[in-house]
């Protein structure tokens, strides 16, 4: 069916009912009678194809007609590989939105962004909830404002109906994403918070020094242990004299 579409676009030879044509080729572009167009497609064993019906005259070029279609399909095919589908997530909060709920939607807005698709956030304000449509508002800057690193705003909180909507579009980064320079402060503001933390434990961490427990001549544990067990024996041995 494809292949039929493309064939029957372009008329062929006698098809072509005009007084004149405009032949093109590399060497550039002729007027002539259609008769006289026909008699020379004859002479190089070739067609004589109309691709521009609407010109005045109306273009044709004198080509194998095979060669032509197979050009042109596989010209479709190339500009059809070329076009990048992109689809519309949707992504729906409530406007006393939990933090838990909220991360979770999060993760997935940032997904679709990766993966080359819109975002389309929104609000939905059910009954008499449409009194925080400003909370909704919020949120909705909040959720853009988290999603700068994969995705530009198109347009900002607008409520219609019940509804407000936030629309995103994934950032154009040639296949990586690039981290903005609020972000890059971010990592940066947790690292040295990570550095402080550590050298704190550190400090606080009391200095203790090496001691083989095994060697009485060092004062170990053991020597200690057994210079108190002798001491007790000798307690008690002067204790039975005693007695």
């Amino acid at each position: 069916m494809k292949n039929d579409k493309i064939k029957n676009q372009y008329r062929v030879n006698e098809q072509i009912r005009v007084r004149e044509v405009r032949i093109v080729s590399e060497g550039g572009s002729t007027v002539m009678p259609i008769r006289q167009a026909l008699d020379l497609a004859r002479q190089q064993e070739a067609d004589l194809v109309e691709i521009s019906p609407n010109a005045n005259p109306p273009v044709c070029r004198i080509i194998d007609y095979s060669k032509f279609l197979y050009q042109q399909k596989k010209r479709a095919k190339e500009m059809k590989a070329k076009q990048v589908k992109v689809e519309v997530k949707e992504i729906r909060f409530g406007p006393q939105t939990d933090e838990h709920d909220y991360q979770f939607k999060l993760k997935h807005a940032k997904e679709f962004l990766e993966d080359g698709n819109k975002v389309r956030a929104y609000v939905f304000f059910r009954g008499r909830s449409i009194l925080f449509k400003e909370q909704g508002e919020v949120l909705l800057l909040r959720f853009a404002n988290d999603l700068e690193e994969w995705g530009k705003v198109e347009s900002m909180p607008s409520l219609e109906g019940k509804k407000m909507f936030l629309y995103l579009a994934p950032k154009k980064t040639g296949g990586s994403t690039k981290k903005s320079q609020q972000a890059r402060d971010r990592e940066k503001l947790k690292a040295g918070e990570g550095e402080a933390k550590e050298a704190g434990k550190q400090l606080a961490k009391p200095e203790m020094e090496e001691i083989d427990v095994d060697t009485p001549a060092n004062g170990g544990l053991f020597a200690n242990a057994k210079i108190s067990a002798d001491a007790l024996k000798k307690l008690t041995e002067t204790e039975g004299n005693e007695d």
